[in-house]
């Protein structure tokens, strides 16, 4: 560190004394001196803004700033017709000269992928099946589904994983949280599964983008950058994806597209495992993780009964089944009816004869 502080005050102390020795301004050697510091100091500035940029990427501006230059001096060269004295061609020019240089620098720094050895192997090889990309990234490795998914054989192409999705990995493995280090274990263990994995084709990338501090950010040029898709089920990092014109693969919605179809009406063999929100309901949930309320099964917790399904409701969480525990009437038991009770008149015809009765007597009580 001693020989960098050494070498920029040397360079500092130069250009000074370069610009109070030439004078290129007017104002005496003081001010051209202090304008020669200030001019050193923002190369030293620019220096330590591109000490911590990757070599790929520098190599690639300067090259790309090369062709432009030197694209801009043929062009100029060609226009040898002109008149060099006319203000406007000498602005052409000099635009010309600014702005080629200036698209070949940007341009070469953001094509600098292109001078991995392995892109440029591909430069050079004959045509074949290009290669389809699919990007994991934190969350869908945590979630773990992916390595089922993988071992069905239905996720083609070569899986990439991003050196930054890995640094965030280990991250949350090394947290002080236990809950947070045991996400982030499992993490690296689906990834070690995945890659034992035959006919899974695993390439870890080291093309970052150090412009970019967030995760998903990175994740998604660089999906762009190699033409690939991601792998999530982040809902964020989805639409963040689809409105950047990057393809996502969500696991979540792949899940629910496999769960089975119910119409209301069907019968359903449920297991009612606690008690639901409202009153005298229960809450069962199938083997895909799907939600099913019943009514009138509050008393059949811990239980396996049969509902009816009222109806299915799609959220953005997912699929949730309502339904209804119909019990099964009981039979009512009458009193054994006696003969006495058959042969028994009604009342109202009981009440008649007594009225008569009663009359007779009142009229046999009466004198003569």
């Amino acid at each position: 560190m001693m020989w960098f502080l050494l070498a920029r005050l040397l360079f500092i102390a130069g250009v000074a004394y370069a610009a109070a020795s030439l004078v290129p301004l007017p104002g005496g050697p003081v001010a051209n001196g202090a304008y020669g510091v200030v001019l050193a100091g923002i190369a030293v500035l620019l220096e330590s803004r591109l000490r911590e940029a990757d070599l790929k990427y520098l190599v690639g501006a300067l090259g790309g700033g090369a062709i432009g230059l030197g694209l801009a001096k043929t062009i100029n060269a060609a226009l040898i017709w002109t008149d060099p004295g006319d203000q406007r061609t000498a602005f052409f020019h000099s635009f010309l000269l600014l702005a080629l240089t200036y698209l070949g620098l940007i341009i070469g720094a953001r094509k600098a992928e292109w001078l991995e050895p392995s892109r440029l192997l591909s430069v050079f090889r004959s045509a074949g099946p290009q290669r389809r990309y699919k990007l994991l990234d934190t969350s869908v490795i945590i979630d773990g589904r992916i390595a089922d998914v993988c071992e069905t054989g239905f996720i083609d192409g070569t899986l990439l994983i991003p050196q930054f999705v890995l640094k965030e990995l280990q991250l949350v493995a090394d947290s002080a949280d236990a809950l947070k280090r045991n996400r982030g274990r499992r993490g690296l263990d689906i990834l070690h599964k995945i890659q034992k994995m035959s006919g899974v084709e695993v390439m870890i990338s080291d093309l970052d983008f150090p412009e970019i501090r967030e995760v998903d950010l990175k994740l998604i040029e660089l999906a762009r950058t190699v033409g690939g898709k991601i792998v999530t089920n982040d809902f964020n990092l989805n639409k963040v994806a689809q409105l950047r014109g990057v393809e996502v693969l969500n696991i979540n919605e792949l899940a629910n597209s496999l769960k089975p179809v119910v119409l209301p009406g069907e019968m359903m063999k449920v297991f009612i495992l606690k008690e639901g929100k409202e009153y005298n309901q229960g809450v069962a949930y199938l083997d895909d993780g799907t939600m099913v309320v019943v009514d009138n099964a509050r008393r059949m917790i811990s239980k396996t009964i049969d509902i009816v399904v009222t109806s299915v409701l799609q959220t953005t969480a997912g699929k949730m089944i309502f339904g209804r525990f119909i019990e099964a009437p009981t039979p009512t038991t009458h009193p054994p009816v006696t003969t006495a009770d058959k042969t028994e008149r009604p009342a109202g015809e009981r009440m008649d004869k007594d009225r008569v009765e009663r009359s007779e007597r009142t009229e046999r009580a009466r004198p003569a």
